[in-house]
């Protein structure tokens, strides 16, 4: 066995995100919003941040159920811009609730999952980078994820957002060779 990917260093929170969530198949509607949105809410910072916060951010949003978020207005904006528990960013929070609005079409139309899984035809793209040098920022399937994304009414979702959502939900397996995660990911596909 290898070594694990290095970007998630040494801190406990981070391994166990790493070597349990990071790049696991994830095919849940409700689960790839939350992800979704968290990513969105990462822009500008250090995952690790997101992370430490997650359970708040669980709470703060009811369990990330989409169709509760959808029937949110003003209120709700100030209530979450007054919870230190959470990364208090208006046009984040806004756009939390924008996204599931449009979660909610795209569920009703052709079924959340569906539209993401088909940025790789429904199977996980099997990446084989040597080193964390060798792992992308973007890529074209995410581009033009985060371009349907967008064109359904999704804000927060650019290309490397995007991207760094496939990978964190198993659209792409970016593990590094070597890393004992990678073969577990890969038999998940």
């Amino acid at each position: 066995m290898g070594e694990r990917c290095g970007w998630c260093g040494t801190d406990p929170l981070y391994v166990a995100y790493h070597d349990q969530e990071w790049g696991v198949p994830e095919r849940d509607p409700r689960a790839l919003y939350e992800k979704l949105v968290l990513d969105g809410f990462q822009a500008g910072l250090a995952w690790i941040t997101i992370l430490r916060k997650r359970a708040n951010f669980r709470a703060a949003f009811d369990g990330f159920d989409p169709d509760v978020i959808a029937g949110w207005g003003e209120p709700d904006v100030v209530r979450l811009l007054g919870d230190a528990g959470i990364v208090r960013h208006r046009g984040k929070i806004e756009a939390a609730i924008t996204n599931a609005r449009a979660w909610q079409r795209i569920e009703a139309d052709e079924g959340f999952s569906a539209f993401i899984w088909s940025a790789v035809d429904g199977v996980p793209v099997q990446a084989r980078p040597a080193t964390l040098a060798d792992v992308p920022a973007t890529s074209p399937q995410g581009d033009e994820l985060s371009k349907r994304l967008k064109k359904a009414g999704f804000r927060f979702c650019g290309p490397t957002i995007v991207y760094a959502f496939a990978q964190a939900v198993g659209l792409v397996n970016d593990h590094v060779v070597g890393c004992p995660a990678r073969e577990r990911c890969a038999a998940l596909a």
